[in-house]
């Protein structure tokens, strides 16, 4: 794990999105598209902000997200509202996105079959919760063996805590197999947790399955 410190977090996520649009950039010198992963949830946001105005062959790229509530897209909680809203815009608006939901004539085999050839993920940006979570993989969930598994399909659809609407997430071969990952946290509570959870199993800190690879972002606030 390579632990990134920033004086702030304004800094943390212009120089991320810098970060992102080379690595894009790069993949795209050698393939003829790039895979980009990202997270719902608020802090993203800003690193999206700066990203959607990137000069790059976004016509090139695939953006899909890590995980996605069960709720209409334009559902107040839907993580695809989010990135419509903040990243496939401006000039990002010529990426292809990757819808991740079942629905009407959409089933869970048809989402593995619309993911696989994104695999293996060019481009992998992760957040975490207190909890040590990432996508939607939970500590305690009934699924999250098996979405753990080397076996597991490319997504599944998961419980989520506290009776929240069901969920459906990348799994842990995706993660674990993305050619760059990068974490982002803020706060000296999440500090703590991503240091806890590099001593830990994915099985009880879903995260430790990327650490190993992962570049970790992080601010105080």
């Amino acid at each position: 794990m390579e632990f990134v410190e920033y004086a702030d977090t304004e800094m943390m996520m212009m120089q991320l999105a810098d970060k992102l649009a080379s690595e894009i950039s790069k993949s795209l010198a050698v393939h003829d598209h790039a895979s980009l992963a990202v997270p719902g949830g608020s802090t993203p946001g800003p690193v999206f902000d700066t990203l959607s105005g990137a000069n790059l062959h976004w016509d090139r790229v695939h953006v899909l997200l890590t995980d996605e509530r069960m709720v209409p897209p334009d559902h107040e909680r839907s993580n695809e509202r989010l990135l419509h809203d903040r990243l496939l815009r401006d000039k990002a608006a010529a990426a292809q996105f990757i819808r991740l939901i079942p629905g009407a004539g959409v089933s869970m085999d048809d989402l593995t079959n619309r993911i696989a050839p994104e695999l293996p993920l060019s481009i992998l940006l992760l957040g975490m919760g207190s909890d040590m979570h990432c996508a939607s993989l939970f500590p305690g969930s009934p699924q999250l063996a098996d979405a753990l598994s080397s076996k597991a399909p490319p997504v599944m659809q998961v419980d989520a805590p506290e009776g929240l609407e069901p969920r459906v997430t990348l799994t842990g071969p995706v993660l674990r197999g993305a050619l760059s990952t990068h974490v982002v946290i803020t706060g000296d509570e999440k500090r703590a947790a991503i240091e806890k959870a590099a001593r830990l199993k994915p099985e009880d800190a879903p995260i430790a399955l990327v650490l190993g690879d992962a570049t970790v972002h992080w601010a105080k606030e």
